[in-house]
């Protein structure tokens, strides 16, 4: 039977190099490589079994997500397979609804199954991870802030408020609307404070109270927002989408209404997944979403390593891609 010191010989490194690389410990590119191919040349598979007996904790982390039906975070979800599979772990896609009891089902499951580690956007600010920290078992937040001292990989969601707004501001608009997702969720809560403030620089007076919208993260919410904002006595001459499926939703409107920019402007932070419109109708502050899944993947692969330094926040900006048409 084929062991990790015949792996070990035939890559041309040590049986703890072999190990580390099947453990997801911090090992150089080319080291990684060279006992892959070894171990595929020679058709070794490590014994997972024995690892948990050992270490206690299976070669499976969990990504606990609150929406698998937005493209962002199934995007988000391949970068963190990506990286996973590549150090030899395998991921439990986790889909909480943004509800807090799902998630510490799932949270539970993944302590009762001895998994490695977790990586969690969670559903709400009351989101709780005592049970799971209580462990030592590792956690990666990700999109979104906790009040735990945990890693993290986030969005700059008021810079990239501000980068929406401005956009629309300097194509001539000035009576923009925000929609956004819950309040609570500091995502919307962050990327509604860009909004105010590029709104406050640019001197636009606009009525913050009016315009302003928290709904879900979601098409239907931000459909029922946009009816809103359109029913006003004095409607908006341009919104700003807190993410993705809110712009579909906001767009959806206004096409039914007739309403497609440049008419009314839209500036999404986010990616549209889809639409009528041409793209270039439309400001978008991408957001690296897949980015954000292979850097939290890395981190949490470093914490299971043994990797003890104190928690620390990655911060993602988003790229903005300008709409062509113009204000007319």
């Amino acid at each position: 039977m084929t062991t990790i010191y015949d792996v070990a010989e035939r890559a041309g490194v040590s049986p703890a190099t072999v190990s580390r690389v099947f453990n997801g410990t911090s090992v150089s590119a080319e080291k990684v490589a060279a006992v892959r191919k070894a171990a595929a040349d020679l058709n070794f598979t490590p014994n997972r079994t024995a690892r948990s007996l050992r270490t206690q904790s299976s070669e499976v982390i969990a990504l606990v997500i609150p929406d698998i039906e937005n493209p962002y975070f199934t995007e988000m979800a391949r970068g963190v397979e990506d990286v996973a599979s590549e150090a030899g772990y395998s991921v439990v896609l986790c889909n909480s609804d943004s509800q807090t009891e799902k998630e510490a089902t799932y949270l539970q499951i993944a302590i009762a199954e001895h998994m490695s580690g977790v990586i969690i956007a969670t559903a709400s600010e009351t989101t709780s991870l005592d049970s799971i920290l209580s462990t030592g078992r590792p956690v990666v937040a990700v999109d979104r802030a906790t009040r735990y001292d945990v890693d993290g990989v986030v969005i700059a969601n008021r810079a990239a408020g501000i980068a929406a707004t401005e956009s629309l501001i300097e194509a001539g608009y000035r009576r923009i609307a925000y929609i956004g997702g819950p309040e609570d969720i500091d995502t919307a809560a962050d990327r509604a404070a860009g909004w105010r403030a590029a709104l406050a620089a640019a001197e636009t007076q606009t009525d913050i109270g009016a315009l302003q919208r928290f709904a879900t993260f979601r098409v239907d919410g931000a459909r029922a927002a946009m009816e809103e904002l359109l029913a006003l006595p004095e409607p908006p001459d341009a919104v700003v989408a807190g993410n993705n499926l809110i712009g579909v939703g906001a767009i959806q409107v206004l096409t039914e209404r007739g309403l497609t920019p440049p008419q009314i402007g839209v500036a999404v932070v986010g990616s549209l997944p889809f639409t009528t419109l041409s793209p270039t109708a439309v400001t978008m502050v991408r957001l690296p979403a897949r980015h954000m899944g292979v850097t939290a993947a890395r981190m949490l692969l470093e914490r299971i390593g043994g990797d003890a330094q104190p928690a620390r926040t990655v911060v993602l900006r988003g790229d903005v891609q300008h709409a062509s048409a113009v204000r007319v």
